[in-house]
């Protein structure tokens, strides 16, 4: 494998095990029986990122509530950020695919930089230590961090306010259909409000669709502005 003084360069650290980098930057399709892939070190990468983060937004917001708090995390750890980080970062460049993957341009993708992304956070960790995973991190993901707005507050919230300052009470959600397996279920729920059409939407539980039932509704009256994405870069 060619690049890793490169791929080193981008992650800021000099590894005493460059096996770990290398699987950390190796596809599935790049190897057919499995061994020596990212797929290990996504799942322990994704464990350290998010320990990271928490770690960083606790400190950086001491007035948030636990809710403000797991809502800033769920923005900084989901897998579009993960693959905006490693696409701005290179690390693209540096993916070892398979022919069907290199041929598709697989290492564009973003489900791919995502997976890469969080590998390479594991292979620092098992290399360098929390330190080492945290200078990347901290690096790639603090101005993140700092321009963020995000949303503090759920759909279901915010309608609840929006229709109380209307003096409109509190919506009522109401399940309209169950469809598909008892492992899989897809909920169908309409909320209503005096004086507006009902709204529905599905999910995979009643929470889900209780909350983008909430969101179609805001949505329609022109009350919810989707700047999640935008806010994430």
């Amino acid at each position: 494998m060619t690049g890793l003084d490169g791929a080193e360069g981008v992650l800021g650290h000099a590894f005493s095990e460059r096996g770990l980098l290398v699987e950390a930057l190796t596809h599935p399709s790049a190897n057919e029986a499995g061994a020596g892939t990212y797929q290990r070190l996504e799942f322990l990468g994704d464990r350290v990122l998010g320990l990271v983060v928490s770690d960083m937004i606790y400190r950086a917001f001491p007035e948030a509530d636990e809710g403000e708090l797991s809502r800033r995390l769920a923005l900084m750890v989901r897998r579009e950020t993960c693959a905006d980080v490693a696409r701005e970062a290179g690390l693209g460049q540096f993916v070892q695919l398979g022919a069907s993957e290199a041929h598709a341009a697989g290492g564009l993708r973003d489900a791919i930089l995502a997976d890469v992304c969080e590998a390479v956070i594991g292979a620092l960790y098992l290399d360098g230590g929390l330190d080492a995973a945290r200078a990347f991190v901290e690096a790639q993901w603090g101005a993140r961090l700092r321009a963020a707005v995000p949303r503090l507050k759920d759909a279901k919230t915010t309608l609840q306010e929006w229709a109380h300052t209307r003096g409109l009470g509190t919506p009522v959600y109401r399940e309209q259909a169950r469809m598909g397996p008892d492992h899989e279920p897809v909920f169908t729920i309409a909320v209503s409000l005096p004086g507006l059409e009902p709204a529905a939407a599905s999910g995979g539980s009643k929470r889900a669709a209780e909350q983008a039932a909430a969101e179609a509704m805001l949505r329609r009256e022109g009350a919810w502005k989707d700047s999640r994405r935008d806010d994430a870069r």
